[in-house]
């Protein structure tokens, strides 16, 4: 096995991106040949799930590898690689099914798993609906993703003792994020656009699954957890909702080539976040009645987009917002001053904050 590759001289979360990417390409390279026993036709199937795993940011493994540290955690453990490696597998489950929900065209720049299933659908000729073909294999895909998340878990390398006290943060990460994505998704049909629902989603679909439970997670297989619970919590909770908030601006203002997807993509999918809750609590009725029509509207035209935008702007939502992320940066950075976090994870965690909320991810 590769030696361990963490460094002072990286950034905490290119100190162990290549060593969690070591641990999942291992891990797809034995499945894939499970896979292929049970039939050659999953091999197309097996590549969609390994395209969804490239790419990614990996900040859920840096969190929980941190969160290991600040408690007492030996830097070259390869134990708490595998274990953090394991949530991107949650992760990749929760990207594949949530672009399946918002029937969203693209991720990272790439077909989304369903589109990319639909065109295989399409090239081989098949019967039937491709569309629907490439939905449904999609949660499938999503759900062998989440069930491999269970395995890599549980075959880390960890004492079955030290494995049990882990599973209520990595349990509760589960449970949390499908709750946030169906609070998500019961948002988009009920529409009440206010601050307090937006909030209420990005705290259990990304504040807790993103940052909290992650370090929790470290600090469990550690055995921190009592102690620095409440630390991680109050670090974890406000920056996780400030890196939601900058994903959500991104999602409108942000770089195409960038981002991997269109230029005010949110808007289009009509998605109801803190950046729409704001606009709508800023804007007079005529403008934001308009606003509310237009958002999510399946032809919404590039005009439209810019007048959105627009509004955003000029209602003063957006510089809202910009300050909500310096607040809650704020919030973050001052529990890091308790005397329980070992002075090992305290700048990594600092300079995690700039990580995740900068104006390009």
């Amino acid at each position: 096995m590769a030696a361990f590759s963490s460094s002072s001289s990286l950034s905490p979360v290119s100190a162990i991106r290549s060593d969690v990417d070591r641990e999942l390409d291992a891990f797809c390279a034995d499945h894939r040949l499970t896979l292929l026993e049970v039939g050659e036709e999953l091999a197309p199937a097996m590549d969609a799930l390994e395209a969804m795993l490239t790419g990614g940011k990996r900040l859920r493994p840096a969190f929980c590898y941190q969160g290991w540290r600040g408690a007492g955690g030996a830097a070259d453990d390869e134990r708490i690689v595998r274990a953090a490696a394991s949530l991107e597998f949650l992760q990749a489950c929760a990207l594949i099914h949530d672009d399946v929900i918002d029937n969203s065209d693209t991720r990272r720049g790439l077909p989304a798993t369903h589109k990319r299933l639909a065109g295989l659908h399409a090239e081989r000729g098949w019967s039937g609906d491709g569309e629907g073909f490439g939905r449904g294999a999609a949660v499938l895909i999503g759900d062998l993703c989440l069930a491999w998340s269970d395995e890599m878990y549980q075959a880390s390398g960890f004492a079955q003792d030290t494995l049990a006290w882990g599973r209520r943060p990595f349990d509760a990460m589960r449970t949390e994020v499908m709750a946030g994505q169906y609070l998500d998704t019961l948002e988009q049909v009920r529409g009440t656009g206010t601050r307090e629902a937006a909030l209420r989603v990005m705290r259990y679909k990304s504040a807790k699954y993103t940052v909290e439970r992650p370090l929790h997670l470290g600090a469990a297989l550690a055995g921190r957890l009592p102690e620095l619970e409440g630390v991680y919590t109050a670090y974890g909770i406000p920056l996780g909702v400030a890196f939601q908030l900058r994903d959500d601006v991104l999602g409108v203002f942000g770089d195409p080539s960038t981002t991997g997807k269109p230029a005010g993509d949110d808007l289009r999918e009509g998605k109801r976040t803190l950046v729409v809750a704001e606009t709508l609590a800023r804007s007079d009725a005529a403008d934001g009645a308009r606003f509310t029509a237009l958002l999510g509207a399946p032809d919404l035209s590039v005009g439209s987009v810019e007048w959105m935008c627009g509004l955003i702007e000029s209602s003063g939502a957006l510089a809202a917002c910009e300050e909500l992320v310096e607040r809650y940066s704020e919030e973050a950075l001052a529990a890091l001053e308790s005397p329980e976090l070992d002075d090992a994870a305290r700048e990594p965690l600092r300079t995690m904050v700039a990580v995740a909320t900068r104006r390009t991810h």
